[in-house]
């Protein structure tokens, strides 16, 4: 069980990675451990295989341009009103605004990379795989997505809402931390964000650490990177953090539309009422995080606590996957437990061209 700490004040946030599903599960496999998951009704199976059939209607060809294979391979389901997108997530985009923010963004120009996986990269996966597979990673992760839709209507509601349903931050107490600061480890290669931080959240939950290259596998990871997708669908399957005496399902949420009280609020829930991490996903700038010597790539980070710091700006706690010293000597070396402002953590999640977070 996770260990949690409360004092006087608090501020938290957890960083992230997803990646495609490449594998078909049965349905009834995304309804266990006591998750909060809900029913596939006709309605959400029908608009499932919608999706899929159109997704075999189109060609992919993996040499194809960033833009081509994000207009092909860019597709959207909606679940009691709110959009999802293959290898995205929960979103407020149109399918056409999505394929092309993912067009923008086709492949990673960061100065260095930490293992976000990059558009392009995703898209080109998928394009390489055989129909029937693709068909299949497709409907495991847009049935994930469906069963999991009133996590996404009742988090807005309670961030978003005007009704007695919503927090604010006087509800809250100064400070909470939750997860043992001991229990961190860097990531041991470059582009290790997203099993690192699968490490610690696991580790936080069962007691026991298990090695980056085991979450690596088990989360898709290669060179090019983790997909926020994957890393939500593995704390789902790994932990217990998605039961109902925590934060329920684990999703990817698009985040663009809140303000930083909003975001603020989501932080603080996650943190105090769930007792579960939060994967971050922001982009790590030297503008945003004061300890970097570079600027680099999207990256995942485990949320993990918060301070509201009446005194001062509200902090975040989170523990930081990222250590530039492993790869160059000659550059500082990064705590693993952090303490930052969280209004520039909030800043960094929106700079992320895919504005979103896992809950």
């Amino acid at each position: 069980m996770p260990t949690t700490s409360l004092g006087r004040l608090g501020a938290a946030a957890l960083g992230s990675v997803v990646l495609l599903v490449t594998a078909a599960l049965p349905v009834t496999a995304v309804a266990d451990k006591g998750s909060t998951a809900g029913t596939l009704t006709p309605a959400m199976h029908a608009e499932i295989e919608r999706v899929v059939a159109e997704g075999r209607r189109m060609s992919m060809p993996a040499r194809a341009s960033a833009r081509e294979l994000a207009t092909a391979g860019t597709r959207c389901a909606t679940f009691e009103g709110e959009r999802y997108c293959l290898g995205l997530g929960w979103t407020n985009l149109t399918q056409d605004q999505a394929a092309a923010r993912l067009a923008r963004r086709g492949s990673n120009t960061a100065t260095e990379t930490t293992g976000d996986l990059a558009p392009a990269a995703d898209l080109r996966r998928r394009a390489r795989m055989s129909p029937d597979a693709r068909a299949d990673a497709e409907r495991r992760e847009l049935t994930e997505a469906a069963v999991a839709v009133d996590k996404v209507l009742r988090l807005r509601a309670e961030i978003q809402g005007t009704t007695a349903a919503r927090t604010v931050a006087s509800d809250y107490p100064e400070r909470t931390t939750i997860l043992h600061r001991r229990k961190v480890r860097a990531q041991n290669r470059y582009y290790f964000c997203g099993p690192a931080t699968m490490q610690m959240i696991a580790w936080g939950w069962s007691g026991n650490r298990k090695p980056q290259n085991s979450w690596a596998k088990k989360l898709g990871t290669t060179s090019a990177g983790t997909s926020i997708v994957d890393m939500v669908r593995m704390v789902n399957r790994a932990t217990g953090y998605d039961n109902d005496e925590h934060a329920g399902d684990y999703i990817a949420l698009d985040i663009s539309d809140f303000s930083f009280e909003q975001w603020w609020l989501l932080m603080m829930r996650h943190v105090h009422d769930y007792q579960a991490p939060v994967v971050l996903h922001p982009v790590l700038l030297k503008q945003y995080f004061p300890y970097l010597d570079d600027d680099a790539s999207g990256h995942f980070q485990v949320g993990r606590g918060f301070d509201q710091n009446p005194d001062g700006p509200p902090l975040l706690s989170y523990f930081e996957p990222w250590d530039q010293s492993r790869f160059d000597p000659t550059e500082p070396r990064i705590r693993r437990t952090q303490w930052q402002s969280a209004y520039k953590s909030y800043r960094a999640n929106q700079a992320h061209f895919q504005h979103n977070v896992g809950v």
